[in-house]
Protein backbone atom coordinates (compact mmCIF):
# COMPACT_ATOMS: atom_id res chain seq x y z
CA UNK A 1 0.00 0.00 0.00
CA UNK A 2 1.41 3.50 -0.94
CA UNK A 3 1.57 6.25 1.08
CA UNK A 4 -0.72 8.37 -0.87
CA UNK A 5 -2.88 5.43 -0.24
CA UNK A 6 -2.72 5.69 3.60
CA UNK A 7 -2.78 9.14 3.65
CA UNK A 8 -6.20 9.21 1.41
CA UNK A 9 -7.66 7.85 4.49
CA UNK A 10 -6.93 10.85 6.75
CA UNK A 11 -9.22 14.35 7.61
CA UNK A 12 -8.50 16.33 4.81
CA UNK A 13 -6.67 18.86 7.01
CA UNK A 14 -4.47 16.23 8.02
CA UNK A 15 -4.29 14.83 4.59
CA UNK A 16 -2.71 18.41 3.20
CA UNK A 17 -0.39 18.96 6.30
CA UNK A 18 0.84 15.11 4.79
CA UNK A 19 0.90 15.37 1.25
CA UNK A 20 2.18 19.07 1.22
CA UNK A 21 2.98 18.82 -2.77
CA UNK A 22 -0.25 17.09 -4.33
CA UNK A 23 -1.93 20.16 -2.39
CA UNK A 24 0.14 22.57 -4.00
CA UNK A 25 -0.29 21.75 -6.83
CA UNK A 26 -3.81 21.41 -6.63
CA UNK A 27 -4.19 24.96 -5.62
CA UNK A 28 -1.45 25.92 -8.34
CA UNK A 29 -3.91 24.27 -11.31
CA UNK A 30 -7.35 25.69 -9.31
CA UNK A 31 -5.27 29.36 -9.07
CA UNK A 32 -4.23 29.17 -12.59
CA UNK A 33 -7.78 27.76 -13.91
CA UNK A 34 -8.96 30.74 -12.45
CA UNK A 35 -7.02 33.12 -13.90
CA UNK A 36 -8.13 32.45 -17.25
CA UNK A 37 -11.56 33.62 -19.11
CA UNK A 38 -14.26 31.04 -20.20
CA UNK A 39 -14.51 29.80 -23.18
CA UNK A 40 -10.15 29.83 -23.21
CA UNK A 41 -7.90 26.86 -24.91
CA UNK A 42 -6.44 24.76 -22.03
CA UNK A 43 -4.08 21.99 -23.38
CA UNK A 44 -3.22 19.52 -20.54
CA UNK A 45 -0.12 18.34 -21.93
CA UNK A 46 0.23 14.44 -19.94
CA UNK A 47 -3.27 14.20 -19.12
CA UNK A 48 -3.10 11.30 -17.57
CA UNK A 49 -6.32 9.77 -16.14
CA UNK A 50 -7.68 13.72 -16.45
CA UNK A 51 -7.56 14.37 -13.11
CA UNK A 52 -7.34 18.42 -13.12
CA UNK A 53 -10.38 19.12 -16.43
CA UNK A 54 -13.06 19.34 -13.33
CA UNK A 55 -10.87 22.74 -12.56
CA UNK A 56 -11.33 23.99 -15.66
CA UNK A 57 -14.97 23.95 -16.67
CA UNK A 58 -16.05 27.20 -17.62
CA UNK A 59 -12.46 27.02 -20.24
CA UNK A 60 -12.28 24.58 -23.01
CA UNK A 61 -10.16 21.58 -21.63
CA UNK A 62 -8.16 19.44 -24.28
CA UNK A 63 -6.18 16.44 -22.43
CA UNK A 64 -3.52 14.97 -24.26
CA UNK A 65 -1.85 11.29 -23.52
CA UNK A 66 0.66 8.71 -24.61
CA UNK A 67 -1.75 6.15 -22.57
CA UNK A 68 1.60 4.09 -21.28
CA UNK A 69 2.39 5.66 -17.90
CA UNK A 70 0.10 3.38 -15.49
CA UNK A 71 -1.31 0.32 -16.91
CA UNK A 72 -4.32 0.49 -13.79
CA UNK A 73 -5.33 4.02 -15.17
CA UNK A 74 -8.37 4.71 -17.33
CA UNK A 75 -7.22 6.73 -20.21
CA UNK A 76 -10.63 6.35 -22.59
CA UNK A 77 -11.56 10.31 -20.90
CA UNK A 78 -8.44 11.94 -23.19
CA UNK A 79 -9.43 13.97 -25.94
CA UNK A 80 -6.05 12.73 -28.31
CA UNK A 81 -3.44 10.19 -28.05
CA UNK A 82 -0.70 11.52 -28.56
CA UNK A 83 3.53 11.55 -28.85
CA UNK A 84 3.87 15.30 -26.90
CA UNK A 85 6.53 15.73 -28.93
CA UNK A 86 4.57 15.54 -31.69
CA UNK A 87 1.06 17.06 -31.00
CA UNK A 88 -1.56 16.76 -33.78
CA UNK A 89 -2.80 20.46 -33.50
CA UNK A 90 -1.92 23.22 -35.35
CA UNK A 91 0.57 26.11 -34.30
CA UNK A 92 -1.52 28.65 -31.73
CA UNK A 93 -4.66 26.08 -31.09
CA UNK A 94 -4.48 26.38 -27.43
CA UNK A 95 -4.69 29.70 -25.01
CA UNK A 96 -3.13 28.09 -22.24
CA UNK A 97 -1.11 24.48 -21.09
CA UNK A 98 -0.62 22.57 -17.86
CA UNK A 99 1.79 20.16 -17.59
CA UNK A 100 1.80 18.51 -14.30
CA UNK A 101 4.07 15.90 -13.20
CA UNK A 102 5.05 14.64 -16.66
CA UNK A 103 8.44 16.36 -17.73
CA UNK A 104 10.17 13.34 -16.32
CA UNK A 105 8.30 10.45 -17.91
CA UNK A 106 9.54 12.28 -21.44
CA UNK A 107 12.87 10.67 -22.99
CA UNK A 108 13.24 13.98 -25.14
CA UNK A 109 11.36 17.16 -22.86
CA UNK A 110 13.73 19.58 -24.51
CA UNK A 111 11.11 18.35 -27.99
CA UNK A 112 8.24 18.27 -25.77
CA UNK A 113 8.39 21.48 -24.47
CA UNK A 114 9.23 23.53 -28.20
CA UNK A 115 6.55 21.22 -29.02
CA UNK A 116 3.77 22.35 -26.29
CA UNK A 117 5.18 26.12 -27.03
CA UNK A 118 4.32 25.59 -30.97
CA UNK A 119 0.89 24.85 -30.15
CA UNK A 120 0.14 27.77 -28.03
CA UNK A 121 -1.29 31.40 -29.09
CA UNK A 122 1.11 34.29 -28.72
CA UNK A 123 0.66 35.60 -25.15
CA UNK A 124 -0.28 32.31 -23.92
CA UNK A 125 0.67 30.75 -20.25
CA UNK A 126 1.94 27.63 -19.55
CA UNK A 127 1.92 26.02 -16.09
CA UNK A 128 4.32 23.71 -15.39
CA UNK A 129 4.94 21.24 -12.31
CA UNK A 130 8.12 19.12 -12.23
CA UNK A 131 10.13 17.03 -9.48
CA UNK A 132 13.57 17.25 -7.63
CA UNK A 133 13.86 14.82 -5.64
CA UNK A 134 11.01 11.76 -6.13
CA UNK A 135 11.05 7.92 -5.81
CA UNK A 136 10.78 6.28 -9.15
CA UNK A 137 7.15 5.56 -10.05
CA UNK A 138 5.24 4.89 -13.71
CA UNK A 139 9.00 2.16 -14.45
CA UNK A 140 10.00 1.95 -16.10
CA UNK A 141 8.93 5.52 -17.77
CA UNK A 142 10.64 7.44 -15.54
CA UNK A 143 13.88 9.20 -17.13
CA UNK A 144 14.60 12.57 -15.11
CA UNK A 145 14.61 14.88 -11.97
CA UNK A 146 15.11 18.45 -12.21
CA UNK A 147 16.89 21.68 -10.98
CA UNK A 148 15.43 24.78 -11.28
CA UNK A 149 18.13 25.85 -13.51
CA UNK A 150 17.39 22.96 -15.62
CA UNK A 151 13.62 24.19 -15.67
CA UNK A 152 14.85 27.36 -16.58
CA UNK A 153 17.24 26.45 -19.26
CA UNK A 154 14.41 24.09 -20.79
CA UNK A 155 12.24 26.96 -21.00
CA UNK A 156 13.82 29.53 -22.63
CA UNK A 157 15.09 26.51 -25.11
CA UNK A 158 11.30 26.52 -26.05
CA UNK A 159 10.85 30.08 -26.36
CA UNK A 160 9.17 31.15 -23.38
CA UNK A 161 9.49 34.23 -21.27
CA UNK A 162 8.72 35.39 -17.64
CA UNK A 163 9.54 32.16 -15.89
CA UNK A 164 8.81 32.16 -12.92
CA UNK A 165 9.57 28.83 -10.75
CA UNK A 166 8.82 28.07 -7.13
CA UNK A 167 9.94 25.51 -4.76
CA UNK A 168 7.09 22.93 -3.18
CA UNK A 169 8.86 22.89 -0.02
CA UNK A 170 12.29 22.95 1.60
CA UNK A 171 14.15 20.43 3.13
CA UNK A 172 11.86 19.86 6.18
CA UNK A 173 9.08 19.43 3.97
CA UNK A 174 11.15 16.76 1.97
CA UNK A 175 12.60 14.84 5.01
CA UNK A 176 9.11 14.75 6.41
CA UNK A 177 7.93 13.51 3.32
CA UNK A 178 10.47 10.70 3.05
CA UNK A 179 9.81 9.52 6.67
CA UNK A 180 6.22 9.07 5.65
CA UNK A 181 7.51 6.86 2.75
CA UNK A 182 9.10 4.68 5.24
CA UNK A 183 5.15 3.63 6.41
CA UNK A 184 4.62 1.68 3.51
CA UNK A 185 6.94 -0.91 4.29
CA UNK A 186 5.19 -1.61 7.12
CA UNK A 187 1.85 -2.25 5.49
CA UNK A 188 0.41 -5.77 4.54
CA UNK A 189 0.03 -9.41 6.32
CA UNK A 190 2.19 -9.80 9.09
CA UNK A 191 3.95 -6.38 8.51
CA UNK A 192 0.85 -4.86 10.00
CA UNK A 193 1.85 -5.93 13.09
CA UNK A 194 4.75 -3.65 13.10
CA UNK A 195 2.66 -0.45 11.93
CA UNK A 196 2.01 1.16 15.65
CA UNK A 197 5.91 1.25 16.33
CA UNK A 198 6.40 2.18 12.68
CA UNK A 199 3.52 5.39 13.03
CA UNK A 200 5.78 6.13 16.13
CA UNK A 201 9.22 5.81 14.78
CA UNK A 202 8.14 6.89 11.11
CA UNK A 203 4.98 9.06 11.35
CA UNK A 204 5.02 11.25 14.39
CA UNK A 205 8.77 13.45 12.60
CA UNK A 206 6.40 13.35 9.28
CA UNK A 207 3.93 15.41 11.38
CA UNK A 208 6.30 17.54 13.31
CA UNK A 209 9.23 18.10 10.85
CA UNK A 210 7.44 20.98 8.34
CA UNK A 211 7.03 22.81 11.08
CA UNK A 212 10.75 23.78 10.77
CA UNK A 213 10.65 24.57 6.86
CA UNK A 214 10.94 27.91 7.66
CA UNK A 215 14.49 27.81 8.44
CA UNK A 216 15.12 26.17 4.75
CA UNK A 217 15.44 29.73 3.10
CA UNK A 218 17.32 29.11 -0.14
CA UNK A 219 14.90 26.06 -0.61
CA UNK A 220 17.58 23.79 -2.36
CA UNK A 221 16.43 20.38 -0.64
CA UNK A 222 12.44 20.26 -2.31
CA UNK A 223 10.28 17.73 -3.85
CA UNK A 224 9.64 19.53 -6.84
CA UNK A 225 9.41 22.95 -8.59
CA UNK A 226 6.07 24.98 -9.78
CA UNK A 227 6.71 26.84 -12.75
CA UNK A 228 4.85 29.09 -14.89
CA UNK A 229 5.91 30.92 -18.44
CA UNK A 230 4.12 32.95 -20.96
CA UNK A 231 4.49 32.59 -24.81
CA UNK A 232 6.25 35.44 -26.47
CA UNK A 233 3.34 38.04 -27.61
Amino acid sequence: MSYTTLADRLPRFLRRHLLDFEARVEDAVTAFANSLPEGARVLDAGAGEGRYAAQFAKQRYFGVDLGIGDATWNYRRLDAVADLTSLPFPPGSFDACIHIVTLEHLKEPAAALREVSRALTPGARLLLVAPHEWEVHQSPHDYFRYTRHGLEYLLSQAGMESVEIRAAGGYFRLMARRMANGLQFFTGGVRWLLFPAAALLFGVPALVLPVLDFLDRDRNFTLGYVCTARKPR
